[in-house]
């Protein structure tokens, strides 16, 4: 009984020393949000389809035993079968292969130019909205440039001095897509910056730049990290956009627009439907499981919403 009565004591200590240092907070209020998460069925299904496409792409090698670059002349314009699952294009090459590698430089290519907007917004949103002055209302009517042009307009005007290739349509899409995260990133921070634990920090002397980025960031990326999962929505169908237009990735690289891009004739729209319809699909599928995904993230942290 002494023994057993020990180990009983032994627990309640640690859960208590758990509880002042607010590990079991952490752990509770994380339990939470994913039992939210879990709750919406929409972002539960979304995350598996998108999880199914993303690791599809990312091991393709794995998943098709073809090469997307191979042509077969004997097998030119075969429609689905067992053999050649999305069918095969004007020169034999293997659909479903170039979807699934296509897909790579397609969800690199978006979500390159979405974190990296990120990037920017969030280092420059911070630091205005905390800091105010001249340099608050600099990056505000930068960003108000930027956004006073539709954004697929100055996606084509950038292309066309820039150039086309992977590397700079990653920069265009991070030059255009910062504008939104700035926002979202400087209305938190002017929120945030007079609460009482912010005057506290500064009483303790602690710089602007540990106060902004360690102690204020934290609270404020809840809508940051939705803002991100629809940029990374909105660039797949733009970078599908300007591929199918022969504006964006080189031709020569399969995405998921240069595939649109080869089923532009109307022979091919009419007697062809494979070379357009299943990746036409999983584009549909994968920007539609984000934005499941993006909405079950904003209920799960926002507090407005919690039950």
């Amino acid at each position: 009984m002494a023994i057993g009565e020990a180990r009983f004591n032994r627990r309640l200590d640690k859960i208590r020393q758990l509880e002042e240092s607010g590990v079991l907070k952490q752990k509770k209020k994380g339990s939470r949000a994913l039992a939210k998460f879990k709750s919406n069925k929409l972002a539960v299904v979304g995350l598996i389809i998108f999880a199914i496409i993303f690791l599809a792409c990312v091991f393709a090698p794995l998943v098709t035993p073809y090469n997307p670059e191979t042509v077969d002349l004997l097998n030119i314009l075969k429609p689905p079968s067992p053999e050649h699952w999305f069918g095969t294009d004007k020169v034999g090459r293997d659909l479903f292969a170039r979807c699934l590698y296509g897909g790579r430089i397609s969800i690199l290519v978006a979500g390159g130019g979405a974190l990296g907007g990120a990037a920017v917004g969030v280092l420059l949103g911070c630091f205005a909205g905390y800091k105010g002055g001249w340099f608050d209302k600099v990056t505000m009517r930068l960003s108000e440039i930027f956004m006073s042009f539709p954004q697929l307009i100055l996606v084509l005007m950038l292309v066309s001095i820039m150039g086309q290739s992977t590397k700079n349509i990653i920069i265009i899409f991070m030059i255009t897509g910062w504008g939104g995260v700035y926002r979202q990133a400087r209305a938190a921070m002017l929120s945030i910056r007079e609460e009482e634990y912010v005057q506290a920090l500064h009483a303790f002397g602690l710089s602007d730049l540990v106060i902004c980025f360690k102690h204020m960031l934290p609270n404020a990326l809840s809508p940051i990290i939705v803002n991100i999962t629809i940029n990374v929505a909105a660039f797949i169908l733009e970078e599908a956009s300007l591929s199918f237009l022969g504006l964006g990735v080189p031709l020569a690289v399969p995405t998921w627009g240069n595939i649109l891009n080869a089923s532009q004739d109307m022979y091919t729209l009419q007697n062809a439907w494979w070379m357009w319809a299943p990746v036409g699909i999983v584009i549909s599928l994968f920007v539609m499981s984000i934005s499941f995904v993006g909405d079950g993230i904003r209920d799960t942290t926002d507090s407005s919403m919690q039950g």
